[in-house]
């Protein structure tokens, strides 16, 4: 059920700015009205208190934080949020030419309608459509192929978007393996994702396969940071109708191990809130968000790609603008945080002597058990 701008929100619709405060006619709303009067414990708050004041402090920066965030991320290149630590120079540190975000989820979470609106967002590229999104429930509807987005259409940018092909409830286990190739061996342009079901449909449709081979000419690229994308409005109602197995498999893909960077769990962005009414979008976050375990607003962001009203974000709602401008630059400040040191010569060496160390200690180990059993052989012989 999509909100509704009635005669009676008038207070909640600024018609100079055009912007609609979907979450000021939600309950206790007023009682976060008069926090902002006090510097109160925010620890002690509500978790509906708590999101209405992150809410509130989009609502805040947006308007003016929005410019100056996006002139961030295009002057931005790999490594300029990197901070001295460990006693280690910039230049020791392995930093890629440019960091990779990628974007996982289940099908039809809204992955390439994201990757859309970063464009229209972040390069003000309007309406053009860079990213094929999901129609029908075939499977050829998905995103068959990884996806390298530019999402700040510039030749110099620093960093790059992934959009990845969705995962399917039924066979997440596939798909958990999938990404741990992702995370361990890097992910490229073009890059071909085929699955044990789509064989099947090829067969039946006739397909060949041999053309549906991807170039590996592309730039191989290391994943700096990931961001969970999950439909909100799917999870909530299955919660509603007592199926877990949503919000099951989205706990399996928020706390894989190979996604965790830098001591953090990946981002976690909401669509498809406009499919709520505005208590449930509220009550859904906070849900899902103690189900997941995390916090309801330190890492999670909720964001629509296109009003109700049909305009684009940056348009009529810079809130909506600001909050998944904000969610690159902080995968940005992660990626930068999670740099190694490069390795030099006497790491090569320790790496080489340990691998040597190894095969002899495994080499010592086979001859004994072989002495063993010729042993215990001999005196089998000797008493009979």
């Amino acid at each position: 059920m999509k909100n509704q701008l009635s005669s009676g929100e008038e207070d909640q619709y600024d018609s100079s700015t055009l912007v609609y405060y979907w979450w000021r006619s939600a309950a206790k709303f007023d009682e976060c009205v008069k926090l902002k009067l006090e510097l109160p414990n925010v620890s002690s708050l509500t978790p509906r208190l708590r999101v209405l004041r992150e809410m509130e402090r989009l609502a805040l920066i947006a308007p003016e934080g929005l410019n100056e965030l996006r002139y961030k991320l295009v002057n931005y290149r790999s490594g300029d949020l990197w901070i001295p630590t460990g006693g280690i120079k910039k230049e020791d540190m392995d930093i890629p030419p440019a960091i990779t975000i990628l974007l996982v989820g289940f099908s039809g979470s809204g992955k390439s309608s994201l990757v859309n609106l970063m464009y229209s967002v972040l390069s003000r590229s309007g309406l053009l459509l860079f990213a094929q999104t999901s129609s029908g429930n075939s499977s050829y509807s998905t995103t068959m192929y990884m996806e390298e987005h530019n999402v700040m259409r510039s030749m110099q940018s620093g960093f790059c978007v992934y959009d990845s092909r969705g995962f399917d409830y039924d066979r997440l286990s596939e798909g958990l393996a999938e990404l741990s190739s992702w995370m361990n061996e890097g992910v490229y342009h073009n890059q071909l994702c085929l699955r044990s079901v789509d064989y099947e449909f090829m067969r039946n449709d006739h397909v060949d396969i041999d053309h549906m081979k991807s170039s590996s000419k592309f730039v191989q690229r290391t994943v700096n940071c990931v961001m969970v994308v999950a439909n909100i409005a799917e999870i909530y109602i299955a919660l509603k109708a007592g199926d877990s197995k949503p919000i099951e498999a989205t706990r399996q893909l928020l706390f894989t191990p190979d996604l965790r960077k830098c001591n953090e769990n990946p981002l976690l962005i909401f669509t498809h809130g406009d499919l709520l009414s505005t208590e449930e979008r509220i009550d859904a976050r906070i849900k899902i968000c103690e189900c997941l375990g995390v916090s309801e607003t330190n890492g999670v962001y909720d964001i629509v790609c296109l009003t109700e009203y049909g305009y684009l974000a940056e348009e009529c709602d810079p809130i909506t603008a600001y909050a998944l401008t904000e969610a690159v630059y902080r995968a940005l400040l992660i990626s930068d945080r999670g740099h190694l040191p490069k390795k030099n010569f006497k790491d090569c060496a320790i790496l080489i002597l340990s691998w040597v160390m190894c095969f002899i200690a495994s080499l010592l180990a086979i001859l004994a058990d072989i002495c063993s059993r010729l042993g215990r052989r001999d005196n089998k012989l000797k008493l009979w």
